[in-house]
């Protein structure tokens, strides 16, 4: 960009909107503290918890993802303008605060998150708290970007990528060569990046399926469901091919399984997300 070109109204508008942006991720930081039952100051700075901290900034990674999505559009004018951004943002991160519920009592069932972050200091669940806010965050970012659909359009594409995050954490752990829960259980850094890197890549998909403006809700519909269903059988079975062929002669499942290795868990976790670019690009 030829910053020599923008006016003093653009660059007006320019701070204007970062001011809205702070002023929104202070109110995310609020939302978030009455949301828990534990302090983030204290988790953060007295105790120096690494897990909370993992999960934070995938929280405040996901508010700019919804931010930047409220952004699309043609511009109405800067009051305006800000309006909108503003009320699909706070929309946002409505979702965003659902999403620690959610993942609670959906995607890790099968115990407690807030004694896995708080108490046990598990970085590995922090890992996956990253990747679900983060993909909850793209999520969002999808359903309030474009015209038209107003809310009721934003929160149908919302509900239906959460659902779509389940269902892809069933197929994981399906297709999984090791017991996901377990392995976070006894603090497999690794398998929980890798994990967190899956969903923000089935998330990449789905932001890329529901973003841009409401035409109706037969195409719009059916165009989500066609990238949910490329995503759900190309990113397992992409994960099955990477596995034995990136490194020749080892398993990236066993490595994060045995050894525990975080490179292998990143490498997994980044495989996903590249493949689901292309992927979003093609679809």
């Amino acid at each position: 960009m030829d910053f020599k070109a923008l006016g003093l109204y653009d660059a007006m508008k320019a701070l204007a909107f970062v001011a809205l942006y702070f002023a929104l991720l202070l109110l995310a930081k609020w939302f978030k503290s009455l949301s828990i039952s534990y302090h983030l100051s204290d988790q953060l700075v007295e105790h120096d918890n690494q897990a909370v901290g993992l999960a934070m900034a995938g929280y405040y990674l996901a508010t700019a993802a919804i931010f930047v999505g409220a952004l699309v559009g043609p511009s109405e004018g800067l009051p305006q303008d800000l309006l909108t951004v503003g009320g699909y943002s706070l929309l946002g991160l409505f979702f965003l605060n659902l999403a620690r519920w959610f993942n609670d009592i959906a995607i890790l069932r099968r115990f407690s998150d807030t004694e896995q972050l708080v108490k046990e200091r598990n970085v590995g669940v922090g890992a996956v708290h990253f990747g679900v806010y983060l993909a909850t965050g793209l999520v969002a970012a999808g359903a309030v970007s474009g015209q038209g659909g107003g809310v009721v359009s934003a929160l149908v594409f919302f509900v239906l990528g959460q659902l779509s995050l389940l269902v892809f954490s069933l197929i994981y752990e399906r297709f999984s060569s090791y017991d996901i829960h377990a392995e976070l259980l006894n603090h497999n850094v690794a398998a929980g990046i890798a994990f967190g890197g899956n969903l923000v890549a089935l998330a990449i998909v789905v932001m890329n399926a529901s973003s841009g403006d409401f035409i109706d809700w037969k195409k719009d519909l059916a165009q989500f469901l066609t990238a949910d269903l490329v995503a759900f059988v190309a990113l397992p079975l992409i994960r099955l091919a990477t596995d034995r062929l990136i490194i020749p002669g080892k398993s990236l499942g066993r490595e994060i399984r045995e050894d525990r290795n975080v490179g292998a868990g990143i490498l997994e976790a980044a495989l996903a997300i590249a493949f689901a670019v292309v992927l979003a690009f093609l679809i």
